[in-house]
């Protein structure tokens, strides 16, 4: 018996990846964003538009409880923080009829725009989207309750 343990030589082994599997792991990353990243852009763009889309359609709901409340929609002049604060002309106020004046900015942080009378129906609620000029397509597009 040979007590003389000796081990078979093997290859020496170390451990992590080699620049080669880190430049393949980086080409696929990058064609994973070339890719799919304009799309996830577009997406993430539309989306605000349709939030405030919604948000002008919970504004306006929110005008007509308050008109069936108080009988009038709120003057040029009391705007559209009549949703959230009780103006003094309004003695059957019943609100808030919106939880909190967050919800009166759009998605690109402009204040929605109130008009009474409105162009396009008894009052308009809108905004001139992104640029908040009015005019535009795309996300510039103006969004109102008409």
């Amino acid at each position: 018996m040979n007590t003389n343990t000796e081990r078979p030589r093997a290859g020496v082994r170390r451990n992590g990846f080699t620049l080669l599997e880190l430049l393949v792991v980086l080409a696929i990353l990058g064609l994973l964003y070339a890719i799919v990243g304009p799309q996830v852009i577009k997406y993430l763009g539309s989306s605000k538009s349709e939030a405030a889309s919604v948000q002008v359609k919970n504004i306006d709901a929110a005008l007509k409880l308050l008109r069936l409340d108080a009988g009038h929609y709120p003057s040029n002049e009391e705007g559209l923080q009549a949703l959230v604060t009780q103006p003094q002309q309004m003695p059957n106020w019943r609100g808030p009829y919106l939880p909190g004046a967050a919800g009166l900015t759009d998605p690109w942080q402009h204040p929605y725009r109130y008009a009474n009378p409105g162009k396009h129906g008894e009052v308009d609620v809108f905004s001139f989207g992104s640029d908040d000029v009015e005019g535009g397509t795309g996300e510039a597009k103006d969004l109102g309750n008409w």
